[in-house]
C-alpha cells in the first residue's frame, strides 16, 4: 500500500520507496524517510498528502505519496 491509501493519524513502517530517480531518493532520505523508519500521515489533500517523519511535518505531492509503500 502506498501513502494516499493510508489511514490520516495512524503510525505506519516505509518498506519502500518505489522511484528510479537518485535525486528523490537522496532528499527522503535527507528527510529521514527511507525503509524501516516509522511515518504518519497527518491529512489527505486533493494533491497529495501531510505527513510527520521523525520531527517533522512534510506536504508532499501524489506522486512522492504513490511512491511510497507502506
Amino acid at each position: 500500500m502506498n501513502l494516499l491509501y493510508a489511514e490520516a493519524g495512524k503510525e505506519y513502517i516505509v518498506k519502500d520507496i518505489v522511484t528510479e530517480d537518485e535525486e528523490l531518493n537522496g532528499f527522503l532520505f535527507s528527510l529521514g524517510c527511507y525503509s524501516g523508519e516509522p511515518i504518519t500521515v497527518v491529512s489527505h489533500l486533493r494533491g497529495g498528502c501531510v505527513v510527520a517523519i521523525k520531527d517533522g511535518r512534510y506536504n508532499i505531492d501524489r506522486d512522492l505519496a504513490q511512491a511510497i509503500s507502506v
